[in-house]
């Protein structure tokens, strides 16, 4: 066993039961407060200096271990939960009624304080500054945006940033095992109202109006056809209707009806396509049936694209750290999405996937965003070693 993995080991427990406190008191975003107080707690125990908030991100805590001469190597957790009630059944369950830590940034955060409590023991012998990014609002609120935007990458918070690492559990991959990949990682996400506004009549005398439920539903099949007809096979792309709005009574035929989408995609030119093509056909579709339509398009996140020299870094790393057969390549793109996307347009790094399955798992693990997910305690170990090779084996 190397020094590393004993100092990994040790704070095994008390890292675990620092996730089951996070896994307590889940927070939206932006609104993480009593998650910042145990984070900026456990920093104060370890002596370790931090930012409280950055503008526009007060919930954001920012450490920096290490010399400040050297390169700085930067690693981010995300702290934020998700407005769902928890079913997962564990004795520590959310204390918060209808929020839950089910995407695992409970494990996430507290993956990085394991992390910070050992660097902090053995600063002076790193070969880089480690700048420690616990992150607010990941989820739809776009933390990451507001930290580049305040500074936390370019050297305005603590030394500017050379390079930047951040993990994700995931379940279908075993725990002890890490996989990524260079280039697109994870796909933009996009979204879109459309609200058809035709004339209300009694739904006996349909010819007496013009009906917008009729062409909302027309429009939710011909948007489709931008997929399968307008895109290259070989690309990814996903246009989903999730939600339809219309109507209040059955025998009525309303003034309006509204649909909303998310559209995914892995390119920057597909993204501007797809765009460009959704507002041509819902338009299209409104005008052919006597409509007119409100239509916006609501910009997300861009691709999580990684840097493929820090992907290799990353994959040599969990070869000679965990062992060769606990690396797995991903063969491609997932049509998720995270808001690390915005620290790689800036700086090169790559963001990395961390299994959460256990061994012997009988039935389908809990999918992320499910209300019976939850982080694996198992994989704290893995992402700390991870983390750590990282940083103590920069070139």
């Amino acid at each position: 066993m190397s020094a590393t993995d004993q100092l990994v080991r040790e704070r095994l427990p008390k890292i675990t039961d620092f996730r089951r406190r996070l896994h307590r008191i889940p927070e939206l975003a932006f609104e993480e407060f009593k998650t910042a107080d145990a984070i900026r707690a456990e920093l104060d125990a370890l002596g370790v200096k931090y930012t409280a908030g950055v503008k526009d991100a007060p919930t954001a805590t920012i450490a920096v271990i290490g010399n400040a001469g050297k390169p700085c190597v930067a690693l981010r957790a995300d702290i934020d939960a998700l407005p769902i009630e928890e079913r997962t059944g564990v004795e520590y369950c959310s204390t918060h009624p209808g929020r839950m830590h089910a995407c695992g940034h409970d494990g996430h955060s507290a993956t990085l304080m394991g992390v910070t409590s050992i660097l902090s023991q053995v600063a002076d012998k790193l070969p880089v500054c480690v700048k420690l990014i616990w992150q607010p609002a990941e989820e739809g609120g776009g933390g990451a945006e507001r930290l580049v935007a305040a500074g936390v990458l370019d050297g305005r918070i603590g030394p500017k940033v050379e390079a930047i690492f951040g993990l994700h559990g995931w379940p279908g991959l075993p725990v002890g095992t890490v996989a990524t990949k260079g280039g697109a990682l994870l796909a933009s996400t996009d979204n879109f109202t459309a609200t058809f506004i035709g004339k209300g009549c009694h739904g006996a005398y349909p010819h007496l109006g013009v009906d917008p439920i009729v062409t909302a539903c027309e429009a939710v099949i011909n948007l489709q056809q931008f997929v399968s007809r307008e895109v290259d096979p070989t690309e990814a792309c996903v246009v989903t209707i999730g939600r339809m709005n219309a109507g209040t009574a059955i025998n009525v035929i309303p003034d309006t009806a509204t649909i909303e989408a998310t559209v995914r995609t892995l390119t920057p030119q597909l993204r501007k396509r797809a765009a460009d093509a959704l507002q041509r056909r819902v338009r299209a579709v409104a005008q052919a049936n006597g409509c007119s339509v409100d239509f916006t398009w609501n910009e997300g996140y861009p691709s999580t694209v990684n840097d493929p020299k820090m992907a290799d870094y990353v994959a040599e790393t969990a070869r000679r750290t965990l062992g060769p057969d606990r690396f797995i390549p991903v063969g491609k793109a997932s049509m998720g999405a995270e808001d690390f996307s915005y620290y790689l347009r800036q700086v090169p790094g790559c963001f990395f996937l961390v299994g959460v399955e256990p061994a012997n798992c009988k039935d389908p693990y809990p999918t992320l965003h499910s209300d019976c997910y939850d982080f694996t305690d198992a994989a704290l170990e893995t992402g700390m070693t991870m983390f750590l090779a990282l940083v103590r084996n920069w070139p």
